[in-house]
């Protein structure tokens, strides 16, 4: 039977938190980068999607006042091609730029995956 004075940590031995110390300021760098990169992210995706959305308005309008005429099968059948590999193409390259020379990768990763989450 172990005696709770025998639980005890010895003092010599350093703990978690001992080698995790000379770590903290990557990592908090790492996360505090990660962090604002997805915050800047959330904005830039936003006025994408109002530029997307008042250009569909706008060839809607057109459309309906007989200007133009949108051919959107076709539109449709350009386009997805281009979208799918471009979508595939530019997350890794999203990746890959974000995680180059990056030892911190992991409170990146966290910091930006936090920063997704919040609601401003």
């Amino acid at each position: 039977m172990t005696t709770p004075s025998s639980m005890t940590a010895d003092p010599q031995t350093p703990g978690f938190l001992d080698a995790l110390r000379p770590q903290l300021p990557e990592l908090s760098v790492g996360a505090l980068l990660g962090f604002a990169t997805a915050l800047a992210v959330k904005a830039v995706g936003r006025i994408v999607l109002i530029v997307v959305g008042l250009l569909f308005i706008a060839l809607q309008l057109l459309s309906y006042f007989d200007v133009i005429t949108i051919n959107w099968l076709h539109l449709q059948a350009v386009a997805e091609p281009a979208l799918r590999q471009g979508s595939e193409q530019g997350a890794a390259w999203f990746q890959r730029v974000l995680l180059a020379n990056l030892p911190f990768a992991g409170a990146f990763t966290t910091g930006f995956l936090l920063g997704l989450r919040l609601r401003l």
